[in-house]
């Protein structure tokens, strides 16, 4: 669950650091760090959520069958 947030504050942090507008490489482009932010910042959000799940425990019994989900006691409605 903290490695979303940290993920996500390390990107933006080499962002301000290598975008340079008289820069020649691929690196100092804004778009690309754009790109790279918009794509990776979803998933660092979906993997924060599933840490969040799984410390709470929902994937500690996961059902083998749509049979046993009718049997679970447990499950929520």
């Amino acid at each position: 669950m903290l490695l979303g947030p940290l993920v996500i504050y390390g990107l933006v942090a080499a962002a301000f650091q290598y975008v340079d507008p008289g820069g020649k490489k691929d690196i100092n482009n804004p778009v690309v760090w754009i790109i790279i932010i918009g794509i990776f910042t979803p998933i660092a959000i979906g993997l924060m959520i599933f840490g969040w799940y799984a410390w709470k425990g929902d994937y500690d019994r996961i059902p083998h069958s749509s049979a046993e989900l009718e049997e679970d006691p447990t499950r929520r409605k």
